[in-house]
């Protein structure tokens, strides 16, 4: 006889877990406890595998269709599994003009992968977004749950050099008017003030 493979219940040890997140809401509110359940799947196993989907439907008493249903509308979401740098490339009209279409095509060049792909190490992954809420720092791209603010690509040539040798940098704050200096971030691409080139740029 054959034995298929089973999976373990991914809740199964994190009864806490689930008595913590099912507390943040009222009597008869346990299906608003979807997205953060399907937060906590995510975080451990960077993807949301279909018995998953069922454990949690089975959880909330409600269909897997349901659960479906709100993973495949938000784009943080992911049912195939993605890099353990997963790198978002906001793609809306504020990011396109200050550069993220370079940004993107950047990315592609120096990784070998293209939107929706993962590399062959598993170690990075690419994905174009919709708005990530942080027009007025544009081009933005995200790098797991990390913001990193106006990439130019030396920023981004130093952020990938870092994440091949799993170092994660701390991400630079840029708002408001504290980038009124010498070292504001400029586009991706174009001419420097001076008229050379951006390659030079410290990250």
């Amino acid at each position: 006889m054959i034995e298929l493979p089973t999976t373990t219940p991914f809740f199964a040890d994190k009864a806490d877990v689930v008595a913590e997140i099912f507390s943040r809401y009222p009597e008869g509110g346990r299906r608003s406890a979807l997205m953060p359940l399907l937060w906590e799947v995510q975080r451990a196993e960077r993807f949301i595998a279909e018995s998953r989907m069922n454990e949690i439907a089975e959880l909330l008493d409600i269909t897997a269709t349901d659960v479906k249903g709100v993973l495949t509308f938000y784009s943080a979401f992911h049912e195939q599994p993605v890099g353990k740098y997963h790198m978002q490339v906001c793609s809306t009209l504020s990011c396109a003009l200050a550069g993220s279409d370079e940004m993107y095509d950047y990315l592609v060049s120096e990784l070998g992968i293209v939107n929706g792909e993962t590399d062959s190490e598993g170690r990075f992954s690419i994905q174009k977004v919709e708005c990530v809420g942080s027009c007025g720092t544009a081009p933005v791209l995200m790098v797991n749950d990390t913001y990193y603010e106006r990439v130019s690509k030396p920023r981004c040539a130093h952020l990938i050099a870092a994440l091949r040798e799993d170092e994660q940098p701390e991400p630079w704050r840029e708002r408001g008017g504290d980038t009124v200096s010498a070292e504001k971030a400029k586009p991706l691409s174009g001419p420097t003030p001076n008229g050379g080139t951006q390659e030079g740029e410290s990250p």
